[in-house]
């Protein structure tokens, strides 16, 4: 699917500069569509990512094509390591290049203590662990090939730093994550940045009601917590700045300082 944004202005004489590309996963609907979109505003090329939510997927894509040259829809299930493996290479086969990955997408069903297994943990870690890591490696490859730089930002979440025993299996699996950031940060320099966002409570669900959403958000020193634009915005600020790399942004109004025994679903 071809943008009909016109190119960018350039001297004269100058041939137009390409528009970097950014492959959101879970890019459909949600933080991850917000995402998508900041990013199309911001001058790049987005490659929308989704499973099963095919109707929003193209929506976004259409959103995205009236901000910037180009966009288009990858279905994958992230669950598949194939199917992983095979997702950046059409991207590629698409836009002719990709510069960036931010790992929105992610498997957050409930377990705890008495309810885990491994079947539980090894579908949040393919998912949630595996793919980003995957699609870490498969960006450094095409980026040696065309002796450029990106980077990969991984989406967190403030519940690894404060830590209740909800979710068992999906902290586990971003705790990995966030562990893998220094890690793949380490490995991949200085060819690929690595970068974790931590938001805080950003978007309700059907597990809350509208007013126990409002009166949850506001549940942080500094009185509210993450929009959806404050998330898009630090990662697209994480993008642009070629000095971070290894580390995780907190953005969450302080959340992650203050005491919470549940989950933000469960209380």
């Amino acid at each position: 699917m071809s943008s009909t944004a016109p190119a960018q202005p350039t001297a004269a004489g100058a041939a137009p500069s390409p528009a970097r590309v950014v492959l959101v996963t879970g890019a459909a609907k949600r933080l991850g569509r917000e995402i998508a979109l900041a990013l199309a505003a911001g001058g790049w090329q987005v490659a929308v990512h989704y499973r099963g939510s095919h109707d929003d997927a193209l929506k976004t894509v259409a959103q995205c094509q009236a901000l910037t040259r180009d966009s288009a829809a990858f279905d994958a299930d992230l669950n598949l390591e194939d199917a992983v493996r095979g997702l950046l290479p059409r991207v590629v086969a698409h836009f002719g290049r990709v510069d960036a990955v931010v790992n929105s997408a992610a498997l957050f069903e409930h377990d705890d203590a008495a309810s885990f297994s491994f079947a539980r943990m090894a579908q949040h870690l393919q998912a949630n662990t595996g793919a980003p890591i995957l699609l870490a490696q498969a960006l450094h490859a095409h980026l040696q090939t065309r002796g450029a730089q990106g980077a990969v930002v991984n989406m967190l979440d403030q519940k690894l730093w404060n830590q209740n025993p909800d979710f068992l299996s999906y902290t586990l699996s971003k705790a990995a994550l966030e562990a893998a950031n220094t890690m793949l940060a380490m490995a991949l320099a200085p060819v690929l940045r690595v970068v974790g966002v931590a938001p805080g409570l950003t978007l309700t669900s059907h597990m809350l009601s509208d007013d126990k959403f409002a009166a949850l958000h506001k549940l942080s020193p500094l009185g509210r917590s993450s929009t959806p634009a404050d998330v898009a915005a630090t990662v697209l600020f994480a993008l642009n700045n070629a000095s971070i790399t290894g580390t995780t942004l907190l953005v969450d109004g302080g959340q992650h300082l203050m005491r919470f025994e549940r989950d933000f679903s469960l209380m």
